[in-house]
């Protein structure tokens, strides 16, 4: 028997240099999207990846199932050289085409783990997710920490670094029923990151109810 086939839709936010591209090449299993540092925002273009086919991912009612992941990358904001309305435009006409018709799974913050979240820092891309996902943007969103083995380098663990993150950050965490995963390079290969974090973002999307946001 075929295995059953589930495709789910994600999209990527947060300010520039916070490892967006990065982590779209690790959820889709490339190098697809150009990933790199630089003194300027790298990403103009929104730009849509498919992963390949995870055969036997999950089972779901006894029967296996087969995933693969349809992954946007969005310019950063605020971004070096593109005003927030350029932006926002760009991402908003991206979301129409490529999900429109079957919604988005999940929104994925990107925040770099070792620099601490502040309000100024976080109000534009949580604003941009806000105004393009609407009302209903708290029940499909997630935060996705990048380069967390540095909080391990710094001798904390996970809960630790929460219990200590500031309170910009442990307000928006609560606003969006604390679902966040964390990224980390140290010690796992990228299959292991890329499995873990797929897992994570099932375990969001089936507290869901598998329900998507309508994008119109």
């Amino acid at each position: 028997m075929a295995d059953a086939e589930r495709l789910i839709n994600v999209a990527l936010f947060g300010t520039t240099q916070s490892g967006k591209s990065s982590a779209a090449n690790i959820l889709l299993g490339s190098t697809d999207f150009r990933s790199s540092f630089a003194p300027r925002s790298a990403t103009k273009d929104c730009r849509l990846g498919h992963s390949c086919h995870l055969h036997g991912f999950m089972r779901q009612g006894g029967q296996e199932i087969t995933l693969q992941a349809q992954v946007l990358d969005a310019p950063g904001y605020p971004h070096s050289r593109l005003s927030k309305r350029h932006v926002k435009r760009e991402v908003k006409e991206a979301l129409a085409h490529h999900f429109g018709q079957e919604g988005l799974h999940l929104a994925l913050l990107v925040q770099r783990a070792d620099v601490p979240l502040c309000e100024q820092e976080a109000s534009s891309p949580v604003q941009m997710i806000q105004e393009l996902l609407g009302h209903a943007w708290k029940n499909y969103t997630a935060i996705l920490f990048t380069h967390a083995e540095k909080i391990e380098e710094a001798g904390f663990n996970e809960d630790e670094y929460l219990h200590e993150a500031s309170d910009t950050l442990l307000i928006l965490l609560n606003s969006i029923q604390r679902r966040y995963i964390f990224q980390c390079k140290k010690g796992n290969s990228l299959n292991e990151q890329r499995i873990k974090i797929l897992e994570k973002i099932m375990e969001f999307i089936k507290e869901n109810c598998y329900q998507v946001l309508t994008l119109k």
